[in-house]
């Protein structure tokens, strides 16, 4: 296997882990890698990044089903804004600086590293 497919296998199945493991954050650590061992753009980092996690996310429910920790009556209104959402911030990631993504990036996982580590339940 070249060392480039063999990064970008090692990168993919810690992201599936992560994502796995805490319900979702693969893409943190996909996205730098993407940046640094792919040599992509920011902008194109993240948004690949998001094509990659997808199938993940979809695995990961579905395992999550299978063992019947998935409550799919209540994550049905959360899927409804998510999509909506998503769809907005697809559109608008375009006209978005990355210095700016970057920052509001930053503050949103120093925000859920603090609630995790001091607010959980």
């Amino acid at each position: 296997m070249k060392k480039q497919n063999w990064k970008a296998a090692v990168s993919g199945g810690a992201a599936g882990i992560i994502n796995g493991f805490f319900g979702g954050g693969g893409g943190m650590l996909l996205v730098p890698l993407l940046i640094r061992w792919q040599g992509l753009k920011e902008q194109k980092a993240f948004a690949t990044s998001v094509a990659i996690i997808l199938p993940l996310c979809c695995l990961s429910s579905a395992i999550y089903f299978l063992r019947g920790d998935l409550v799919l009556e209540g994550a049905l209104p959360y899927l409804l804004g998510g999509t909506v959402g998503g769809m907005l911030g697809g559109k608008l990631f375009k006209g978005v600086n990355m210095l700016w993504l970057r920052r509001g990036f930053a503050i949103l996982i120093l925000y859920a590293g603090i609630r995790a580590a001091f607010f959980a339940s």
